[in-house]
């Protein structure tokens, strides 16, 4: 219980977007460089987005020397990071952002640079620590379940003793097939603030949906793992890539905010598009992904139709409810009632609708309502108790 990650983190992370692209002679803009670090903590800093939460910028595989250094320390290439990790993480603190690091529990990351086996530890803790980083992700390539067993807990251990708060991101779970009794979820929570369960995202529909798909059939034993300090990871936000339409884009961030899930966006910000950074940039969807309570959603209703519902209960009595379309044929008009979403009896709601923003009213428990969900689309509602009624 390190204290951290109290709300879900957020930010930006070099993955999916950029992946182990160390290149830098052919492609010195999109290389994982210190350069590309500098320029996405500008536009964080720069574009909204800090003011908004996303205050991470995340390193993920390869951004060291492929040996250590003769005292047995982690080194950054020298060409790609020529200032240093360190001057990278003041550059970053310096724009009111914190940077994260990424290591592996293995002889190797899985892009084959240096990883952490046992006894290297507690000096990477300290050396991550020295550095100034602020959150490290820890995967799980070229590594056994008992060394997993053993070095994972052994990390938030060595991070801890170090004395600089670090948020600590563990793959364990996902590296041993993300359910028990493999994976005993009430340890994870005590030595992990978030811990990726699942595949890697890639950058299409069918990847988003095969995590939608996992989280939610399995989240009877996913749902009671998450909350203040400790969250499942359904891994990085790909709005503003390729392979997601705009309302594919839509579905994906209120399903990652009804999973309570991790913000950490894997795209160029240099070049993001006005129509996805409003998505990103969407202040009450982020007020909801943030709630205080941490309690993580359910899907609720899954109709022959190929309609969900999904429901997150909020802070103040308040609730979300995301309505997502599977449909590939056209709009659906979907009717329902708050009474057959198992919502309290002779209530009143206030509902506001987060994409649109406006309020569309308030509605009692009893009445029967439509929306109209587009294909792999969703309609996503904020709603507020007003008062009960009297009878």
């Amino acid at each position: 219980e390190n204290g951290l990650a109290r709300t879900p983190p957020m930010g930006w992370m070099s993955w999916e977007r950029f992946r182990c692209n160390v290149d830098c002679q052919a492609d010195p803009r999109n290389c994982i460089s210190e350069q590309l670090f500098f320029e996405m903590a500008d536009r964080l800093a720069e574009d909204g987005w800090r003011e908004l939460g996303y205050e991470y910028i995340n390193m993920d595989d390869c951004w060291s020397a492929k040996q250590r250094d003769a005292a047995g320390q982690l080194v950054p290439d020298p060409t790609r990071f020529p200032s240093g990790i360190k001057a990278l993480a003041d550059y970053v603190h310096a724009r009111g952002l914190k940077l994260g690091i990424y290591g592996d529990l293995g002889i190797f990351t899985c892009g084959g640079y240096p990883g952490t086996v046992l006894e290297h530890v507690k000096q990477d803790a300290e050396t991550f620590a020295a550095w100034g980083v602020d959150m490290l992700k820890l995967d799980g390539c070229y590594s056994s379940a008992e060394e997993q067993a053993k070095g994972y807990p052994e990390m938030a251990r060595a991070l801890n003793a170090t004395g600089r708060p670090i948020v600590y991101s563990c793959s364990w779970p996902a590296y041993q097939g993300g359910l028990p009794p493999k994976v005993n979820y009430t340890i994870l929570a005590e030595i992990c603030n978030l811990w990726r369960n699942y595949d890697d995202i890639q950058d299409s529909w069918d990847s988003v949906l095969s995590i939608v798909d996992w989280f939610f059939t399995n989240q009877d034993v996913l749902q009671p793992a998450a909350g203040p300090g400790h969250w499942n990871d359904p891994d990085m936000l790909i709005i503003g890539n390729f392979g997601l339409s705009y309302e594919q884009s839509r579905s994906q961030m209120a399903l990652w905010t009804v999973m309570a899930a991790p913000l950490l966006v894997s795209t160029d910000l240099r070049t993001i598009s006005p129509g996805a950074k409003e998505i990103l940039q969407n202040r009450l969807m982020i007020q909801i992904n943030q709630d205080p309570l941490g309690i993580q959603g359910r899907r609720i209703v899954k109709e022959k139709s190929h309609i969900e519902v999904f429901l997150r209960p909020l802070s103040q009595a308040a609730s979300a409810l995301v309505f997502f379309s599977r449909r590939t044929d056209m709009p659906f008009r979907y009717t329902t009632s708050l009474a057959k979403l198992h919502f309290p009896e002779d209530a009143v709601y206030e509902v506001q609708d987060v994409y649109i923003g406006k309020i569309v009213g308030a509605l009692k428990t009893a009445d029967n309502f439509s929306v109209i969900i587009n294909p792999s689309g969703v309609v996503m509602w904020y709603l507020r108790p007003m008062a009960l009624l009297i009878q």
